[in-house]
């Protein structure tokens, strides 16, 4: 075996691991350092010696005997440690699967968004603290500490193993796809940084939700997120030229999509909206499938398009909703709607200066005639990202619609 398909393999198994042992024995901080200790072992011992035949035993086991060697180094636990040392040898390895339990934990209501999708990464994701804080462009120690407060606070809390119920099990779940969804969104289009996307990133919310959704085939919603990152993902090869500048939706080799991946996530899209409910990812699910039906950017059913945003904007109120509504509505009944639409969000306080409104307000603007308006928001817009890539492009349109200097002028801004 490979060292990729090790790597790939470990992944996968991590949370399965890491279930079985706070499962166990309890304590999650303790048993996620026995279980990366294993990982460790794991990646140095396979590849010379091979797959032990049973990989998830094998780590169980190792990671057991990592935990309660930890236990035996502290003093202050000797009598704890008699009793939970005798249940060691030989480990017993469930059948069951834990993943979705391990979700709910990370995803715990004392945590906040940013020590969530770490911990996610972390503990179900089977990425080391390093990854992550490479993803993420902070500093390794930053992200360590990080974690560490995160499962220090779960244990304060005295989060119970288990899978809650009632109501609190379904706020729980939506908890969890919205970090899984936050953790995609970092991955298609980087916040900050050099480049557009970081394909690892996506790559891994998806495999993530994959993992939901083998649990909960039945949740419309889960099945929705999966479908809206795969139809979106699919488009990652032409969102960028060679030399890494991003190429918007309308201007997309569409060959270069992704079929297979198309086709996997309008399956999901159909049986998503066949259900009871409808929910925010379902919606935006099927928007994105009505873009990737489209063979050419003229062909798109901008109508389609417009109808769902003005339900996702009912049901799951949001002023980038509202954003986006007011592009297809600027397709269905021309810029000047686009712009009275976007009008409406200038008073939202999380609008403010976002360089997407800039931007989109910038792009309408030039469709109106008006490009020396486009020329200020594209620069505005170019300004307030953090994303070169981003900034590149802004900077280009602005160039492109920049006014003639006035005869006899000095200092034009540059």
């Amino acid at each position: 075996m490979t060292a990729r398909a090790i790597g790939d393999l470990l992944r996968e198994l991590t949370p399965q691991v890491l279930g079985a042992l706070v499962r166990r024995y309890g304590q999650f901080e303790g048993c996620e350092d026995a279980v990366q200790e294993a990982l460790l072992a794991a990646t140095v011992r396979w590849p010379a010696e091979g797959v032990p035949e049973n990989p998830r035993g094998w780590l169980v086991t190792v990671a057991s005997r990592r935990f309660i060697d930890q236990l035996r180094s502290d003093h202050a636990r000797r009598e704890r440690e008699s009793a939970t040392a005798a249940e060691v040898v030989p480990p017993e390895v469930p059948e069951t699967d834990d993943t979705l339990v391990l979700l709910f934990m990370c995803c715990h209501p004392a945590l906040t968004p940013a020590s969530q999708t770490a911990l996610t990464l972390r503990a179900v994701g089977g990425l080391t603290t390093a990854e992550i804080a490479r993803a993420f462009l902070v500093p390794e120690a930053t992200m360590a500490a990080r974690i560490s407060r995160a499962k220090q606070r779960i244990r304060a809390a005295g989060s119970t193993f288990g899978l809650p119920a009632g109501a609190e099990r379904e706020e729980r779940l939506r908890v969890v796809l919205h970090v899984l969804y936050l953790i995609f969104n970092e991955g298609y289009t980087a916040s900050s940084g050099s480049e557009l996307h970081r394909a690892d990133l996506a790559r891994e919310a998806i495999r993530l939700t994959r993992m939901v959704h083998a649990q909960l085939p039945e949740d419309g919603e889960v099945t929705g997120l999966l479908a809206l990152m795969l139809l979106t993902h699919a488009r990652r090869e032409a969102r960028t030229t060679a030399a890494g500048d991003l190429v918007p939706l309308d201007e997309q080799d569409r060959t270069r999509w992704d079929r297979a991946s198309i086709d996997e996530g309008s399956a999901l899209v159909k049986a998503a909206l066949a259900g009871p409910t409808l929910g925010p990812y379902q919606l935006q699910a099927a928007i994105a499938a009505t873009h990737d039906d489209a063979a050419t950017a003229e062909e798109t059913n901008w109508a389609q398009v417009h109808a769902l945003y003005l339900i996702l904007e009912r049901i799951a109120p949001n002023p980038m909703v509202t954003l986006n509504r007011a592009i297809a509505l600027a397709e269905t009944q021309g810029p000047p709607a686009g712009l009275e639409l976007l009008a409406t969000l200038d008073a939202d306080e999380r609008m403010a200066g976002h360089h997407r409104l800039l931007s989109v307000r910038a792009h309408l603007l030039e469709q109106v005639g008006d490009p020396a308006g486009a020329y200020e928001h594209y620069r505005r817009a170019a300004r307030a990202t953090a994303s070169l890539a981003e900034r590149r492009y802004l900077e280009a349109r602005a160039a492109r619609v920049r006014p003639p200097a006035r005869p006899g002028a000095r200092g034009q801004a540059q």
